[in-house]
């Protein structure tokens, strides 16, 4: 992925009071630096990419494939319960390891430097229903570029929930919690007609050509997911009397997936401390203004190596978004360098772990469904 800054202007351009409140006691200078800095501690990664790295995400697909495997195995016997546990747990955990580690990272282009034409941006296909190809337009081009600039991020609320005081408030925004409360079990269809971008058709910035494209896309997409999922294990098991039990092991690892999706993509993105910006603050924005957006629009979760394995590493959200196509196993090493940076700079550096991030992401969207 090539990193866009949407506007440059030399350093000093900017004023003051165009920086987030958190950073107004920085000066241009002192932004630049931070920009170069950071510039500096991507080229180190850069430069010591190789064997070692390739050698992980290599054994990260081979476990993620023999789980789902011996999974969808362990299925054809699920009218026994010790066998339908076991197969929905490896089927689950296989799942989010090809969502989160594994399709996320490769799909950002995290490891294209490897010429491996199996592990690359342009021909990975996730175990999601949305195609990939929209979700890079969605979300490696837009989102990254434009993150949580209110107006110009469409996943700031995503067209649904109002997250920031700066967003208008609706009478439907009452439904909040309710609406939250629903998506994350379906989450992965929810993010698919999301990047349908039904609401640019209606503005008229996207043609109803690429529409209907879009859903012919989506509609194949779909059809593969159910037959994978929902006909071939179940029709599988129904040799051995265990169909019902299939399909509702299938159902159930998909949902537990899409639950730990959704609380994961809001913990990195909408728990308090998360700053968004007007799109006048980022007028002339340049390297290190880009930067620093990154930093304070971002969050992190901590926990363990399982925990941040489990995430895809965006439990390092904010060097995920600074650096997105870095390899996401250098992300650990990075955020000790990130951090050190924010406390040099007076910056502060959200985390926490999994429990108050969700707390905390939960309680924004019930305090903001109100006027």
């Amino acid at each position: 992925m090539t990193i866009v800054t949407p506007f440059l202007l030399d350093s000093g351009q900017r004023a003051a009071a165009a920086k987030p409140s958190t950073a107004t006691h920085l000066t241009d200078a002192q932004v630049e630096e931070l920009g170069r800095e950071l510039d500096a501690l991507r080229e180190s990664v850069i430069a010591t990419r190789g064997a070692k790295d390739a050698a992980y995400i290599r054994r990260v697909i081979a476990t993620q494939r023999s789980l789902e495997l011996a999974g969808r195995a362990t299925l054809l016997f699920a009218k026994h319960k010790p066998a339908w546990i076991a197969g929905t747990g490896m089927l689950t955990v296989a799942k989010i390891l090809e969502n989160m580690e594994i399709g996320h990272n490769v799909l950002h282009g995290q490891w294209d430097w490897m010429r491996d034409p199996d592990i690359h941006s342009t021909t990975w296909e996730w175990d999601f229903v949305t195609p990939s190809k929209a979700w890079q337009h969605t979300h490696n081009d837009l989102h990254h570029t434009w993150t949580n600039v209110i107006g110009k991020d469409r996943d700031v609320g995503y067209n649904v929930f109002r997250v920031d005081e700066g967003q208008p408030w609706q009478w439907w925004n009452l439904g909040n919690p309710l609406y939250n409360a629903m998506l994350a079990p379906v989450f992965e269809f929810g993010i698919a007609i999301y990047d349908l971008e039904f609401d640019q058709v209606r503005e008229g910035t996207k043609s109803k050509a690429d529409l209907k494209q879009g859903l012919k896309a989506l509609g194949a997409k779909f059809l593969k997911q159910v037959a994978k999922d929902y006909v071939a294990t179940p029709a599988a098991a129904a040799l051995t009397g265990s169909g019902k039990q299939a399909l509702g092991a299938t159902l159930t690892a998909n949902a537990a997936r899409n639950i730990w999706a959704h609380a994961v993509i809001f913990c990195g993105h909408f728990p308090e401390g998360v700053d968004t910006f007007t799109e006048e603050q980022i007028e002339g924005e340049t390297r290190g203004d880009w930067y620093l957006r990154q930093m304070l629009g971002s969050a992190n979760i901590s926990g363990s190596r399982l925990m941040h394995l489990m995430t895809g590493n965006l439990s390092f959200q904010i060097e995920h978004h600074l650096f997105p196509d870095l390899p996401s196993n250098r992300y650990a090493e990075v955020a000790v360098k990130v951090r050190e940076i924010c406390a040099r700079y007076g910056l502060p550096y959200t985390t926490g772990p999994l429990p108050k991030q969700v707390g905390s992401y939960w309680g924004k969207i019930f305090r903001l469904a109100l006027p």
